[in-house]
């Protein structure tokens, strides 16, 4: 493996600069918050737009391309890159998406799922509620879960339930708490209110959300194509293909990953989605 280009020391220190910043910025008045936030979200676009601009070049060329395997591999530049959605997550954190993107639909059936690890190309979890019965609606909730493991993340080869702990017979308590919105959860439309196949969008204080339904499967991202950011809600999409086309451009989208089929170093920004007595919450960034 490359040795890292990054200082640790100046990484950390970094890291821990921005983590002060973000709780300050956490303790203004609403008003001073949101032209804070603004302000952040304003660079981070800027920031996004050259990134990947450099990665595209970067792939178009063979020298590029093995330059940019070495330079991902400095943890300072993966966080980066990363952090806009340019690269693609380690295999534990996509599994982790896939899970929390299924969730709304375990939850609405008494079931849930935990991600523990994911090693060799085995993905650990745990199952609660009708994920873990052995009646047939438990069984296909159970077969649900590692479909879409299997399907959405190509490094994980098999499912192994871990059953070290008593699974309670009910979801656990805590799936269905509200929604903090003093942490940035906001209240979106009901589940009724986005059958399978159709997609909303919401405006928040920090934009746009568009919420879709893919087969019982909520995603939601910010409504702004990854090309020029122009809305999405207009686009076409494909229940049978899974895939969401811009209006403007026609750059095509894996509706449960965010990915762009279209040009690979383009991808929509997801955000945290949670369903609570039928009401869907989403948390944008």
């Amino acid at each position: 493996m490359t040795q890292s280009l990054t200082d640790t020391d100046a990484l950390e220190q970094a890291a821990a600069r921005v983590d002060a910043a973000l709780a300050a910025l956490a303790k203004l008045e609403p008003a001073a918050q949101a032209v804070a936030s603004e302000v952040k979200q304003a660079i981070e676009a800027f920031h996004k737009l050259a990134l990947t601009t450099i990665v595209r070049h970067l792939k178009q060329d063979p020298r590029g391309k093995e330059l940019l395997l070495e330079l991902v591999e400095d943890p300072a530049v993966y966080a980066l890159l990363l952090m806009h959605n340019i690269v693609r997550a380690d295999p534990l954190t996509r599994a982790r998406r896939v899970l929390d993107n299924a969730r709304p639909y375990m939850q609405s059936h008494g079931g849930d799922a935990e991600l523990v690890d994911v090693r060799d190309g085995v993905a650990y979890i745990r199952l609660y509620g009708s994920c873990n019965g052995c009646s047939l609606a438990g069984f296909t909730l159970r077969k649900h879960v590692e479909e879409t493991l299997l399907r959405e993340v190509p490094e994980i080869t098999r499912l192994e339930v871990i059953d070290d702990q008593p699974a309670p017979a009910i979801l656990r308590p805590e799936a269905y708490e509200q929604p903090a919105i003093e942490k940035g959860w906001v209240r979106g439309p009901t589940v009724a209110e986005v059958p399978p196949g159709r997609m909303v969008h919401i405006a928040t204080e920090r934009g746009q959300v568009l919420i879709i339904n893919l087969a019982n499967r909520l995603s939601a991202y910010r409504n702004a194509c990854a090309h020029q950011g122009r809305p999405l809600d207009g686009g076409i999409l494909d229940v049978t293909a899974g895939t969401l086309t811009c209006p403007w451009h026609g750059f095509c989208f894996d509706v449960t990953s965010g990915e762009c089929l279209t040009a690979p170093q383009a991808q929509l920004e997801p955000f945290p989605l949670r369903v609570v007595d039928g009401v869907i919450w989403v948390r944008p960034q």
